[in-house]
């Protein structure tokens, strides 16, 4: 019943759901036995959210009002006398202890306490990191061991997490063997190569180009050069090493010296690894971008060449007729006294460019002779 926030019970309920979750059946009537006014109402709302919860409510106002309402109707009490019922007063104590004992539960000890520390430490942290999803995990737990859940389950919460980082931490480092040193080197005082990689591992490649290509290869050199094992974090989840990512790539060199040593190394090896993958996935990328950039130049340059050899020149008859005039007017002159200045050698030229770029059409040279000389004649 922990709504989608992880706050706690929801407040909104329909009408059916109430019947159906908050109805006293018999064997709550018999528990509830001469119980009378704000006593009788609180008892029966603390049963019916303990069987719902496995928990008891921390204040009156986790109890949803539609709940209040309707218990308070089939019990015969006015619903404002649930605001009378005093959870820390002893009569409340006593109805606890009557309710876990109806319900087949028991109090937690400290004992219970370390066992969830270590189960959530163990088996939920590493793939859980949102602490309202731990402590509901904490919950689950203790209503599958009919256990009634701690009053310090942020203290269970933190101890784990504290604990799972611990153990994540110590595992990176025995992996990393020698490499850790180098690590370390990245964020030592005066190391201005090791500031200026971790810079460069949180910059982008930017715009696709010969020079973010050059400069993606150089920084995947650099990281590569420390060595980092195979399989450094092939067994943890993706979640919780984003998570140590995301904190690396916020902090600065003067940030990781003012870490815990086994933190700080974690951090970097996280920050390491996660971009020497992601810069591998990148340069690919980029390579396949930069192909794509150069092919598409080269289908436009081609495509601007053909769109020229196949420009048709427009009235083709015309200047064939003013071609032969010209020739038959002016049969003694040259070439390009009689017949360019009729025409132009612009146009000529495209109808040249035309017929050859149409080699299965009738060349139009071929078709009308371009004129030449003949007993001292042009001819067409």
């Amino acid at each position: 019943m922990i709504d989608e926030e992880g706050a706690g019970v929801r407040q909104e309920w329909s009408p059916e759901e109430v019947v159906e979750c908050w109805t006293l059946v018999d064997g709550d009537w018999a528990l509830v036995a001469n119980k009378t006014g704000a006593t009788r109402l609180g008892f029966c709302l603390m049963l019916k959210f303990f069987e719902l919860e496995g928990r008891f409510p921390e204040f009156v106002e986790e109890i949803p009002q539609p709940a209040v309402e309707y218990v308070a109707g089939l019990v015969k009490v006015p619903a404002a006398e649930f605001a009378k019922y005093d959870l820390s007063s002893r009569a409340v104590k006593h109805h606890r202890a009557q309710i876990r004992e109806a319900l087949g539960f028991r109090p937690a000890t400290r004992a219970d306490e370390d066992r969830l520390i270590a189960w959530l430490a163990d088996e939920v942290c590493p793939v859980e990191l949102v602490e309202d999803r731990l402590r509901e995990a904490v919950l689950v737990q203790c209503r599958a061991g009919r256990i009634e859940p701690p009053g310090r389950i942020e203290r269970i919460v933190n101890a784990a997490q504290a604990r799972a980082e611990k153990a994540f931490c110590a595992r990176t480092i025995e992996r990393l063997g020698a490499c850790a040193k180098r690590l370390l080197e990245l964020v030592g005082e005066g190391n201005e190569a090791g500031a200026a990689l971790l810079a460069s591992l949180k910059r982008d490649p930017g715009a696709v180009g010969l020079d973010s290509l050059l400069t993606e290869i150089t920084k995947l050199n650099d990281v590569r050069r420390l060595g980092l094992p195979d399989g450094l974090f092939t067994d943890c989840s993706e979640k919780l090493l984003a998570a140590w990512r995301a904190r690396a790539i916020k902090m600065y060199p003067s940030d990781f010296r003012e870490t815990a040593e086994d933190a700080r190394i974690t951090l970097l090896a996280a920050l390491c690894a996660s971009r020497q993958s992601e810069i591998t996935d990148a340069l690919v990328e980029l390579l396949i971008a930069l192909v794509q950039k150069i092919n598409a130049r080269a289908e436009r340059r081609v495509e601007r060449q053909l769109t020229a050899e196949l420009k048709k020149v427009r009235g083709k008859e015309g200047i064939l007729f003013k071609l032969a005039d010209a020739a038959i007017g002016k049969p003694d002159e040259i070439v390009r006294t009689a017949l360019y200045p009729v025409v132009g050698e612009k146009t000529l030229r495209d109808l040249v460019a035309e017929a050859k770029a149409k080699p299965t059409t009738p060349v139009l040279c071929g078709t009308v002779a371009l004129p030449h000389r003949s007993g001292g004649h042009v001819t067409p």
